[in-house]
């Protein structure tokens, strides 16, 4: 099997979406395949279950797509400061995946979207990194070997990309933003392709 990264969010507004498949483009610009895939909306109230495959956009994640990766970029929006409750209830079900070790040593990073700059993103980015020890994966961050990182007047923070969607969630990621998701997954790729290389 082809090694690849594979890059899973969910996004209820779009930004999450878009920038998992900016860090999608950073991952291919290092040489390794990716496979982009989202989780279902989940409700309180089940009316009606969720087709298996959705009508448009990202299809949703297997565990299989989770346990044969050579790497994870994992992305939610910030809920109070936390991971959004569907991407939570996706992680919840990979119990099999912790038990026989599926996950362990491989790379892994993290990223969000807020509607204001002090929305939880950095609150959020560490929300979604105890499941990933617990899988025994690599973590990664970003280094202020890119020069966004610095500049930033939005998102863009050490422990992943983030962006400021804006109250309305209409405002577009920022040159900076886009720099950094794809710097993301361009590292995440190039260390994927290292170990690949080792092992």
């Amino acid at each position: 099997m082809q090694p690849y990264v594979l890059v899973l969010y969910y996004s209820k507004y779009g930004s999450t979406k878009e920038m998992a498949h900016l860090i999608a483009n950073g991952v291919e610009a290092s040489g390794i395949a990716v496979k982009i895939r989202t989780v279902p909306n989940i409700a309180t109230v089940v009316k009606q279950a969720e087709a298996s495959i959705p009508e448009e956009g990202d299809i949703y994640c297997s565990l299989d797509d989770l346990a044969h990766c050579s790497g994870l970029a994992l992305g939610s929006p910030t809920r109070f400061g936390n991971m959004a409750s569907e991407m939570k209830y996706f992680l919840d079900q990979t119990t099999s995946l912790w038990l026989n070790g599926a996950l362990h040593n491989k790379p892994a990073c993290v990223f969000t979207a807020s509607g204001s700059m002090h929305g939880g993103q950095e609150s959020t980015l560490l929300s979604m990194l105890p499941p990933l020890f617990h899988h025994g994966m690599l973590i990664m961050g970003l280094t202020n070997a890119n020069p966004a990182l610095s500049n930033t007047k939005s998102g863009g923070t050490p422990y992943g990309a983030s962006h400021v969607s804006g109250p309305r969630h209409d405002l577009g990621l920022s040159q900076d933003e886009k720099a950094l998701c794809t710097e993301q997954g361009k590292r995440l790729g190039e260390v994927v392709e290292k170990l690949i290389v080792v092992r």
